[in-house]
């Protein structure tokens, strides 16, 4: 978002429904049916990025523009003539300047483009539409961004998921086609990302990073304030290469959908559609290592389908149930990569009733995000084992992508701080260069002086409690949480410790061009790929920390009694709705097997009963009236 004008007018908040469990209420006219055959052509890929091309000259500028399908698979990368090669990652905030990845540079501007060009696509479906000016509200210390002493983004922590080291997204040397494919940046929250429709269903996205010549960086950041309406070119450059065939239908745009009693944001204008510049002369396609091999444009996938590496179920166990699942083979549907499997403690019939049991509460819930009000939650459900491995994963057929490699994310995160071995392990990641985060997370409580040595159960939500700027998150002039960097170099690309215990992973891998693969296995990646350290982690847990961690709600350990057998974690249509699926799909899935396993054990502390200072944190919080179909309230019971 580096060439920006920024107008000082207020934003009007304009709330089209309920926050917690509810959405907003509408009539939309648009096609609600998640599946069909809509896929890029390699013709209308050149469509769109001439009228990107155009729409940069109008503005005289130079631009990168990338192209990705659903899935993340890269369409078409295009360099002007004169764009800059180079973008620097910033906040703006001078003392983040030079910690974590603010003020990183140089990073190709071909990776920068392409990250917002994933993030369009990843965090939209058929019934939401949102844009990296979306995920710029939702990931900064107050929700709106520059309303003070306000809580956290919902999806804080967020833009680091995708992540180029992730073990669950996949490498272009992996496959050419499956999904989901990696983000050299994870999420973006930098303006001129959008995702590409086409009869009301998503089939990609557009980024776009801009510069006034070659000589000049690009920027990638984000918006700091919504209070000001600020033009950003970059924006105004990707929404006006989309005509109107490719453009999200209104009613299910961000700018339509609230939370917390909040209106989200979708564009700051809504530009004219830009004329067909001539591609021979403006610049070049060119091939990207890693990402893209040749130096042209090329068709989509369609989603849905083998060659996207996401189909239908064909699980008699999730019958009825509207499910889809992830495959290792374009030419076979059966070839499932996380069908339900055994773990050390939990049995496979354990594995595939809590995650049918939480499909189950996913298809009763009212989604927080997705339009039409009342429109049933969509999701990914996915459980680990004791050493992080994936024993099995589920979702709705129309749930964000980006909620894949998410929904692993929370429960390994789970999982790891509710260990034995997690003070330990934080301790050796980078020869113990975190270990400071981890102590003082340690001794933080009243209740007990040493809580990351298997003695007290973490949440997802519980852990991101201790993770925000301020605790209690959003209170000015209260102290940061231990696990958050300090306020004064604080940034949302420096977060704390989330971050730094996959920076050198995460550098190290984003422009790795082939990936390295144990025992002929496609998708089985070596761990010196992966997000953990596997210097100083013991390889029978180096899985816990593959794709990173996770700082929102929707993951929980799974007790035995006072034995942790795995963990379980949600994301898709609503942070609420998330705990709610996990929660309850753990109680239901023991109940339908007759299992004695629990989200919560039986007599070590949970995360609610420690407390800082008199605030306690919390465990679980599910919308107070979640179901369609019922009117109950309450529904989770207390750990």
């Amino acid at each position: 978002m580096g060439i920006a004008v920024c107008l000082a007018a207020p934003l009007i908040l304009i709330s089209c429904g309920g926050g917690g469990g509810g959405g907003s209420a509408s009539t939309p006219s648009f096609n609600i049916e998640p599946l069909g055959t809509q896929n890029l052509s390699a013709a209308e890929v050149d469509d769109i990025v001439a009228r990107a091309v155009q729409a940069s000259i109008s503005r005289s500028v130079q631009s990168t523009i990338a192209i990705t399908d659903r899935v993340g698979n890269v369409l078409a990368v295009y360099q002007m003539n004169n764009a800059a090669p180079n973008t620097t990652i910033t906040s703006g905030l001078p003392g983040a300047n030079g910690n974590g990845l603010d003020g990183f540079t140089p990073v190709p501007s071909t990776l920068a483009a392409i990250a917002k060009a994933i993030t369009g696509a990843y965090l939209s479906s058929t019934g939401n539409a949102f844009s990296t000016r979306t995920a710029s509200q939702i990931v900064q210390e107050f929700f709106q961004p520059g309303e003070r002493g306000q809580p956290s983004g919902p999806l804080y922590g967020v833009q680091f998921s995708q992540l180029p080291c992730s073990d669950l997204n996949v490498w272009l040397s992996q496959s050419n086609s499956i999904g989901p494919k990696r983000s050299p940046l994870g999420l973006s929250a930098d303006p001129g990302g959008f995702p590409i429709y086409q009869e009301g269903r998503v089939i990609g996205g557009i980024g776009v990073i801009s510069s006034v010549n070659a000589g000049t960086n690009g920027i990638y950041g984000l918006d700091r304030d919504i209070l000001t309406s600020e033009t950003d070119l970059e924006e105004e450059i990707a929404f006006a290469a989309l005509s109107a065939t490719f453009r999200a239908p209104e009613a299910i745009r961000a700018n339509r959908i609230t939370a917390n009693g909040q209106t989200f944001q979708f564009s700051n204008t809504t530009p004219a559609v830009a004329g067909l510049a001539p591609l021979a002369g403006n610049g070049n396609y060119i091939a990207v290592a890693g990402y893209k091999t040749a130096a042209n444009s090329i068709a989509g996938t369609s989603y849905g389908t083998a060659q996207s590496g996401y189909v239908a179920t064909s699980n008699p166990a999730f019958n009825g149930l509207d499910t889809f699942t992830l495959i290792t083979n374009p030419a076979d549907n059966t070839a499932v990569r996380f069908p339900p499997t055994a773990g050390s403690n939990l049995t496979q019939a354990e594995v595939q009733n809590v995650l049918a049991e939480g499909m189950k509460t996913a298809n009763r819930a009212r989604a927080q995000i997705r339009f039409p009000f009342g429109a049933a939650a969509q999701v990914t459900v996915s459980v680990v084992d004791t050493d992080g491995d994936v024993l099995g994963l589920i979702r709705s057929s129309d749930a964000p992508i980006f909620g894949t490699d998410v929904s692993v994310q929370k429960a390994r995160s789970a999982l790891a701080f509710s260990s034995t071995q997690a003070l330990t392990d934080f301790s050796a990641i980078d020869n113990g260069q975190h270990a400071a985060f981890a102590t003082a997370m340690n001794s933080f409580f009243t209740q007990s002086a040493n809580v990351l040595n298997g003695t007290a159960a973490f949440s997802a939500r519980a852990i991101g409690n201790v993770h925000r700027p301020y605790f209690p998150d959003g209170e000015e002039g209260k102290p940061k949480g231990p696990l958050s960097s300090p306020l004064a170099s604080w940034s949302p690309f420096n977060v704390g410790f989330q971050l730094n215990v996959v920076t050198t992973k995460v550098l190290g891998t984003l422009g790795a061009p082939v990936r390295t693969v144990v025992g002929g296995n496609q998708f089985a990646p070596d761990p010196s790929q992966t997000c953990v350290d596997d210097t100083n982690i013991p390889a029978g847990r180096q899985n816990r920390f593959a794709n990173g961690l996770q700082i929102f709600p929707g993951g929980f350990p799974i007790y035995k009694g006072d034995t942790l057998v795995g963990a379980v974690g949600v994301s898709g249509d609503g942070v609420d709705q998330d705990d709610m699926i996990g929660y309850l799909g753990v109680l239901n899935g023991a109940t339908a097997v007759g299992s004695t396993m629990r989200p919560f054990p039986s007599t070590l502390f949970t995360a609610n009963e420690l407390s800082n200072s008199g605030e306690f944190l919390k465990y679980v919080q599910c919308p107070q009236t979640p179901f369609n179909d019922s009117s109950a309230q309450n529904v989770c019971p207390a750990p």
